[in-house]
């Protein structure tokens, strides 16, 4: 959360694009986490991102939205004789699965996010950048992440 708060809120890529990394605390969430638990933390992360930000109510909200979805979405991807306590990783799901878990849950943490961020359709190409701009980039440096703290638990 800290990375995010004084890092990455700092990047804006072409004006408008900046990845929100606290979706990947909720694409880490285990298999067998309750449906209460999952949206008091992402309730929860999303008020220290609105907290720190001033951005009142939208990480919140695009957070807890998020924690709702991402159990079916996990079950969708998981494999269907998967424990309990599975978590999703590159080795777990798979590249291609973890690769389409992580976008579709950050997709809509940023569609979310930004939607309520415009409140409006008049200026829709610029909200549709930094939608997608943003997914991407949180996607590429969620990668990044997981390569980073997966590998040092295996050695």
């Amino acid at each position: 959360m800290a990375c995010q708060v004084l890092v990455l809120n700092q990047v804006h890529l072409l004006g408008y694009i900046t990845p929100l990394l606290l979706g990947y605390m909720m694409v880490c969430f285990h298999r067998g986490t309750s449906r209460v638990v999952t949206l008091l933390w992402g309730f929860t992360i999303g008020l220290i991102f609105d907290i720190f930000n001033n951005t009142a109510g939208m990480a919140s909200a695009a957070c807890t939205f998020v924690a709702m979805i991402q159990q079916p979405l996990l079950n969708m991807f998981a494999p269907r004789d998967a424990a309990e306590d599975f978590v999703p990783t590159f080795n777990s799901l798979g590249f291609w699965s973890y690769l389409s878990y992580t976008l579709i849950l950050m997709f809509v943490l940023h569609a979310v996010f930004y939607l309520l961020d415009a409140f409006t359709l008049s200026d829709w190409q610029m909200t549709l950048y930094a939608i997608v701009g943003g997914t991407l980039l949180s996607c590429l440096i969620t990668f990044f992440v997981e390569l980073l703290v997966r590998t040092r638990k295996v050695q």
